[in-house]
């Protein structure tokens, strides 16, 4: 019974509790080394193996199966998928100090207008059908509430009529608008682009789009594939805006 002695001061009790610490011990030392699936081994800032790498060891390789047959991902090896060759300059030499683009920050991606690589794949709902698509090939979605941009004016940060909106891509599963897509004029580039709805504002009479100057749409990125919008695409044109609240 609970209080009998197993050997000196050892009882049922105390074998009790000495089992729960090294469960607990168990579980965090389980649960940290799942937790660096990504993002490790650490490096420096220089891209190098960093000297203090922690006290837990990485975990063994753990291979998933993605769904919709989009092949396996294996981790953490190849889980990192880091971008090479950034067009960036330490400011000084010691560590902490940060580091200056060297080019064009907006084409070459980084700072502010940094994007990670993702997969090339556009996001799928729950029953493997694309998110986000233009609603001209959804007609059974429309604009409900509020202003429908359609047929607007877009205005850049120097107020220049840079294109109008000619369509709408929407998430189906949350029946949000996404995108607006502008074809521009003639003066501003070619074609279409696609602008993030948080960094559109629509106004009675027009759309502003505060974060590019005029001269700065004709670069914001496309999608590889028409009527289709990828992962990598949507962090690519997300970057572009978000850099240029800064750097246009």
């Amino acid at each position: 019974m609970v209080g009998v002695e197993f050997f000196g001061n050892f009882d049922l009790a105390s074998a009790a509790i000495w089992a729960f610490w090294i469960f607990f011990a168990g579980l965090i030392f389980y649960l940290q080394t799942e937790n660096m699936r990504e993002g490790f081994p650490l490096e420096d800032e220089e891209g190098n193996p960093a000297a203090n790498q922690g006290p837990f060891p990485l975990p063994k390789d753990k291979t998933f199966l993605l769904r919709d047959g989009r092949g396996s991902l294996t981790v953490p090896s190849g889980a990192r998928g880091d971008r090479d060759d950034l067009a960036l300059a330490r400011s000084n030499g010691a560590n902490g100090y940060p580091f200056l683009p060297t080019g064009d920050p907006m084409a070459d991606g980084v700072g502010p207008a940094s994007w990670a690589p993702r997969r090339d794949v556009p996001e799928l709902d729950g029953h493997g059908q694309i998110k986000i698509v233009p609603m001209t090939s959804a007609p059974e979605f429309r604009v409900s509430a509020g202003r429908d941009p359609m047929g607007l004016p877009v205005l850049s940060k120097d107020d220049q009529v840079i294109g109008h909106v000619t369509d709408l891509w929407v998430d189906k599963p949350e029946a949000l608008i996404r995108y607006l897509e502008v074809t521009l004029e003639p003066e501003h580039g070619r074609g279409t682009r696609l602008v993030p709805m948080p960094m559109a504002r629509i106004k009675p009479k027009w759309v502003q789009v505060a974060s590019l100057h005029s001269t700065r749409f004709d670069g914001v990125p496309q999608p590889g594939h028409a009527g289709q919008l990828t992962l990598l695409d949507e962090e690519k044109i997300s970057a572009w805006y978000a850099g240029g609240t800064l750097y246009s």
